[in-house]
């Protein structure tokens, strides 16, 4: 399979249509048709579902769709790491989602200047579920990432810390005079729903709540008694004012990892990994 290929098919399989994938693609429709046509035979399996009103990836294709996409993203890595190299400049881009693992992250950073082998760290904070994107891609080097809800298959990790999760909502409601609560206790909650989370595979828990991007809209959301949230036990420590945190006895825990591309060999990630472990 050629890359070519390989794009036009995601450009299908996500446009569910032919006529949206070519415009997305700049091309015409009927080449576009025709190259699909060519790779399901080639591979000797049906890759779309074609109907009058457009086409949806049969079983297979939706595998196809998640290898690919994941061939592309190491492809675009390759480049843009490739001339990250010829720019001549060794600093490392680390990846972490704004408004958490902040305490872990700035030990990180302090410990790992005085490191014999540190270059320059350029921090990119991004939005809920971005952080495993762009280390795919090449735009990141290595990331903070969190399980269950950030996916890590491909990547060389090491655990960091488990905790467990607090609901946070604003202070003075009734719940927040408990000692802890349940996840049954925050379905429904009057005028306090969970947020809706911009993540396609649904990784993370998705409620009926408004759509959020990062922690500052959402925070900004429950002072204002509009939403309520679950999230890692460490982050209460950032809460601002007229917020309160319970701890939620069956929420999942949450594993910080530290995770980076397996086919690295630049010792200064190395030595950034060896510090965060270490810490």
């Amino acid at each position: 399979m050629e890359t070519r290929e390989l794009r036009y098919f995601v450009a299908v399989a996500e446009e569910e249509h032919f006529g949206r994938a070519a415009q997305r693609l700049g091309m015409a429709q009927p080449p576009l048709s025709r190259a699909i046509s060519q790779l399901e035979r080639r591979l000797g399996v049906g890759l779309l579902e074609r109907t009058s009103r457009g086409a949806r990836p049969t079983e297979a294709g939706r595998v196809l769709l998640r290898e690919a996409r994941a061939v592309l993203d190491a492809v675009e890595a390759a480049e843009r790491r490739t001339r990250r190299a010829a720019s001549g400049s060794p600093a490392l881009v680390l990846v972490a989602k704004a408004g958490a693992s902040s305490e872990l992250l700035a030990k990180l950073l302090d410990a790992y200047a005085g490191e014999p082998e540190a270059v320059p760290v350029d921090v990119v904070l991004c939005g809920v579920g971005e952080q495993e994107r762009l280390l795919r891609d090449g735009r990141g080097d290595v990331a903070l990432l969190h399980q269950p809800f950030d996916a890590t298959a491909g990547f060389d990790v090491e655990r960091l810390g488990t905790e467990g999760q607090v609901v946070v909502l604003p202070a003075g409601h009734p719940l927040t005079a408990r000692d802890h609560v349940r996840m049954a206790d925050l379905e429904d909650l009057p005028g306090l729903p969970l947020p809706r989370w911009p993540c396609p595979d649904g990784s993370y828990p998705d409620g009926p709540g408004p759509r959020v991007r990062d922690q500052t809209q959402l925070m900004q959301l429950v002072s204002l008694g509009r939403a309520c949230v679950v999230i890692p036990e460490s982050a209460r420590v950032q809460l601002r004012d007229g917020l309160a945190a319970v701890p939620v006895l069956d929420a999942p825990l949450v594993t910080t990892v530290i995770a980076w591309p397996p086919h690295s060999r630049s010792r200064a990630l190395a030595a950034l990994v060896r510090t965060a472990t270490r810490l």
